[in-house]
């Protein structure tokens, strides 16, 4: 049966048509001549942090930041007095300012209503803050792939003469008879195996990567870590302790890539303790989430360091490339919802916690 539009209810009509506009995503503000507020939806809440209450019959500049007001200001007065628009009928970004302060980038399209001899202004006002994210990590991507396919060249051709040099320099130790020569010698090939590993953690920094999302046991991979660093402690130098639960948590992420982390935090952790020590590898679920963890009573670090340690190339280790933690840190993070943390105090230790939101149901 076709329904009669013709005889709708006038009331039924305008409850329906406001109720619309209350529920709708974008942020709808209408003004009248004199900026008085006279409609703020449920997103213009939700965007600005103003319930309706505070804003209706106010003028519309006690919300706005300063230069917004003195710019929405001479708009309107503007137009009213010549009834040439500078704003209407097209969508404009600026940034906004939220009830408690904070400013976000937003973006409004204006349209004018005339009610008799009144008119009426509507704003149509978007939150753009994940749209400008999106599109800065969209740059930053492919800044970083350009970056990387330079520094993938650059490292390519300076790694091909080091490993002759580096060759060379072995072949001669064998060789030379003095004593002070093979010193020399055995220097060049230290650093040119340090050069070779900074090339690597350079490519490594600067070229993006995809993880090999795989499932895998996290205590088997603490036991394989664990065995490793046993396995190199021929001296008995350090005490190494492994705590793991009693089930065999199981996630989803880039095995390798996060065996590569726990290795490198562990190697800190061993040159924390030049005179011998105690650290431990722990692993702990905490609801979705899986925290590894790294501890040791090495001479901690100085608190004016602690905000410089993920910085690329900063290190106060002889010989060290400064770029262990910032890779480590990014593929933590590239683990979603993910992160690597570090707490220390100087002459007590530190604690290095990763915490990993990719656990899957048990």
């Amino acid at each position: 049966m076709e329904k009669n539009y013709d005889n709708q209810n006038p009331a039924m009509e305008l409850s329906l048509l406001l109720g619309i506009l209350e529920n709708i995503n974008e942020a709808l503000v209408t003004i009248d001549q004199e900026s008085t507020v006279h409609f703020f939806n449920k997103a213009a809440e939700d965007i600005f942090g103003y319930q309706c209450s505070d804003v209706i019959g106010h003028n519309l500049s006690e919300i706005l930041a300063p230069r917004c007001r003195e710019e929405h200001n001479h708009a309107v007065k503007h137009f009213v007095k010549t009834g040439k628009a500078t704003l209407i009928g097209h969508e404009t970004e600026f940034n906004a300012m939220r009830k408690n302060g904070s400013t976000f980038p937003a973006s409004i399209s204006f349209s004018m209503t005339k009610v008799g001899n009144d008119m009426f202004f509507t704003g149509i006002v978007r939150d753009m803050t994940e749209t400008k994210t999106l599109q800065e990590n969209l740059i930053r991507s492919e800044r970083l792939a350009a970056l990387g396919q330079t520094v993938a060249e650059i490292t390519h051709e300076i790694r091909n003469p080091l490993m002759l040099i580096g060759g060379f320099a072995r072949q001669l130790i064998k060789s030379v008879s003095g004593k002070k020569d093979k010193e020399k010698l055995s220097i060049i090939a230290g650093e040119i195996v340090r050069l070779e590993n900074m090339l690597t953690d350079v490519k490594s920094l600067y070229t993006p990567w995809s993880l090999v999302i795989e499932k895998f046991d996290v205590q088997d991979l603490l036991e394989e870590i664990y065995h490793l660093i046993s396995t190199s402690n021929v001296d008995k130098r350090f005490t190494v302790h492994l705590k793991t639960s009693e089930k065999s948590p199981v996630i989803e992420g880039d095995r390798e890539k996060l065996k590569q982390v726990v290795l490198n935090i562990m190697k800190n952790s061993i040159e924390a303790l030049p005179d011998g020590g105690v650290m431990s590898l722990e692993m702990e679920e905490r609801g979705d989430s899986i925290e590894i963890t790294v501890k040791d009573q090495g001479h901690g670090i100085p608190k004016e360091l602690q905000e410089k340690i993920f910085n690329p190339y900063f290190t106060t280790k002889k010989g060290g490339t400064g770029l262990g933690l910032c890779v480590s840190r990014r593929i933590v993070e590239d683990h979603k919802g993910s992160s690597l943390t570090i707490e220390s105090e100087e002459g007590k230790g530190t604690t290095v916690t990763i915490s990993l939101a990719c656990k899957l149901p048990g």
